[in-house]
């Protein structure tokens, strides 16, 4: 298995990168401010394959994820709303817990809320400040990024062009406008909600980590805007602290999730929430977006896009639905090639469109002889299509014929075979009218909805 390591900037082979067989992986979660957008739901899905297909290759995974219920953004929020930051959080990480189980994103072993690791944020900034990488302000406490020649390594920033592009100074007794904050002391408003101050950002996912895996892990995930300045001051943090380096041997960023060619804004009207995109198409026509496109790539979301998408899986039920009553030949169709071809797509970085195109090539080669191939075969064929699509937990879901519609199909394949022609056409208007298609086959009438 070789994966793209966004620090390396190259693939590299896994087994080199976890030396055991036990890999620990962390991966950033929300901030629990709002609903969650399918800019989150396209990364916690690609993630959920990654521990999901590392496990298939008998990797024991313990998959961390953090839940930010202290932020900016709550504490704005909730004034706004005339709630509680606490009671805000709680709500939005409800509804985000729900989403993830609704879109089959159950491979998380344990969510981590920085609240409740107050402790080992307030150690980890001490430890930081012993070593002399911290400074205190008249606002907060703040990490000394010149003290750290690393930082950057991650981003391949240039750190020098950031700050004489840097506008807005929040504190001027910060030494350097890329310093960021640890710990941050109240503002007036604040002092009712958090009278001691509360962390920075980035420090909760490594104190929330070291907590978990140690000062050292293997595999941290998240969308590329993380990258910087997030991760970039996560690695800072650890291995200042830790005195250990790398803090992880394999970065994973997934691309930016667009709508049409625009990046998701409320003012522009483009933000689609989970939530608002399930109203209208089921989670695994997320899931076949999400897969059709190579993750570390942009992924353009329009709404032809996801119609596409609910016509290529309405093309494998429909295929998975003849293959069901086919009564077969005496061809063969091996399916060695397409498994080997499906396995080394997976195994090169997560390559899941040149996976799925496997598996619509070899529908597309099934249909073209269907008739002629061998009954066992052809189920052969129609099961490893199935199982390879619960690999990306896509389901298929053949439609249920009602009883009355058969009953005509029936009456009409009848007429047929006594080439009563003008009947049975006006059987097949009448099946068409009720929102289904008839089709000819060889083994008998296929009926399919409209």
């Amino acid at each position: 298995m070789i994966i793209y390591n966004t620090l390396s900037e190259k693939k590299e082979n896994l087994g080199k990168l976890v030396r055991e067989k036990k890999l620990k992986m962390f991966v950033c979660g929300p901030t629990v401010y709002d609903y969650a957008h399918i800019g989150h739901a396209r990364t916690c899905i690609f993630f959920d394959l990654v521990k999901n297909y590392l496990k298939s290759l008998k990797y024991g995974v313990f998959y961390l994820q953090n839940i930010t219920d202290i932020d900016d953004k709550i504490i704005h929020r909730a004034s706004e709303a005339n709630i509680s930051p606490k009671a805000l959080a709680k709500k939005f990480e409800k509804e985000y817990l729900k989403d993830m189980k609704t879109l089959g994103v159950t491979s998380v072993d344990q969510y981590a809320r920085a609240s409740e690791h107050i402790p080992e944020i307030k150690k980890q900034i001490r430890e930081l400040t012993k070593k002399g990488y911290a400074y205190e302000t008249d606002s907060g406490i703040y990490f000394e990024i010149k003290k750290f020649p690393d930082y950057g390594k991650l981003s391949k920033q240039n750190l020098n062009a950031l700050r004489s592009g840097w506008r807005i100074e929040l504190d001027p007794q910060k030494k350097d406008p890329l310093d960021f904050a640890l710990w941050k002391n109240p503002k007036e408003e604040e002092k009712k909600y958090f009278p001691g101050g509360r962390p920075g950002w980035h420090i909760e996912d490594t104190a929330i980590t070291e907590k978990y895996f140690g000062p050292q892990y293997d595999l941290h995930g998240g969308g590329m805007d993380l990258k910087f300045p997030h991760h970039e001051s996560e690695i800072a943090q650890q291995e200042a602290s830790s005195g250990k380096k790398p803090l992880v041997n394999l970065w994973m960023h997934t691309g930016f999730l667009l709508v049409n060619g625009e990046k998701m804004s409320k003012s522009l009207k483009n933000f689609i929430t989970i939530q608002n995109f399930l109203k209208n198409f089921s989670p695994s026509i997320f899931r076949l977006i999400v897969f059709t496109h190579q993750y570390r790539s942009p992924l353009d979301y329009s709404e032809k896009i996801a119609q596409d998408a609910k016509k290529s899986l309405d093309s494998i039920a429909k295929f998975i639905a003849k293959v069901k009553m086919t009564k077969g030949g005496n061809s063969k169709l091996e399916i060695k090639n397409y498994e080997a071809q499906f396995n080394e797509a997976i195994q090169d970085d997560f390559n899941t469109p040149k996976a799925l195109a496997v598996i619509f090539s070899l529908i597309n080669d099934t249909n073209k002889n269907l008739n002629k191939i061998r009954k066992g075969g052809a189920k052969i064929i129609g099961k490893w299509i199935s199982d390879k699509l619960k690999i990306f937990k896509i389901e298929v879901k053949l439609p249920k014929i009602p009883a009355k519609i058969q009953q005509l199909a029936s009456k009409r394949e009848l007429l047929r075979t006594h080439q009563q022609f003008v009947q049975s056409d006006v059987l097949r208007k009448e099946i068409e009218r009720l929102g289904y298609t008839i089709e000819d086959a060889p083994n008998g009438p296929f009926l399919w909805p409209q």
